[in-house]
């Protein structure tokens, strides 16, 4: 790969990160395995960008991949995640940390939504991010309507988590 497109990549996670981060809190519940999903993420980003052919947004592909890896990393947790040594690949990436200790709200909303499924803490994530269902539906792979009852459903369950 052309140091040109190594720098664009470095650019566009850089400046798009903090939907790792997001991605990363919906799927981990202590910093140790945060970074690990970041970085398994951010290795699956690099080999799948020269392959990016801008039919959609930069952060609508960045959040499917890293949705697809968190979701494919986590089915398989029973069992041990083994990441690729991030110093093999030939970038450096600075990461800005993110505080997720602010509201006591959003804690008790990641507890709720740490009991959803794989699918519905995707759906929430894209929801909480002001994902239009278009968006929503084309991220996920799903029709538009199906990701408005999706989303209705989800609602549901997290109003029953939060009030039982």
């Amino acid at each position: 790969m052309t140091k040109e497109l190594e720098q664009k990549f470095v650019s566009d996670l850089e400046e798009h990160q903090n939907i790792v981060h997001k991605v990363c809190r919906m799927y981990t519940n202590n910093q140790d395995a945060h970074n690990d999903l970041f970085q398994e993420i951010s290795i699956q980003l690099w080999k799948a960008y020269a392959k990016f052919r801008g039919d959609s947004k930069f952060s609508t592909w960045m959040y499917r991949v890293a949705l697809n890896t968190a979701i494919t990393l986590y089915r398989k947790s029973k069992r041990s995640i083994k990441t690729q040594d991030f110093d093999t690949v030939l970038f450096k990436i600075e990461s800005t940390s993110y505080d997720d200790t602010q509201e006591e709200q959003l804690k008790l909303l990641y507890k709720a939504v740490y009991q959803l499924s794989d699918i519905d803490k995707a759906l929430v994530l894209l929801y909480l991010e002001d994902k239009n269902y278009r968006e929503i539906a084309e991220t996920m792979g799903i029709s538009e309507v199906n990701a408005r009852v999706k989303i209705n459903r989800v609602k549901g369950k997290l109003k029953k988590i939060l009030n039982p």
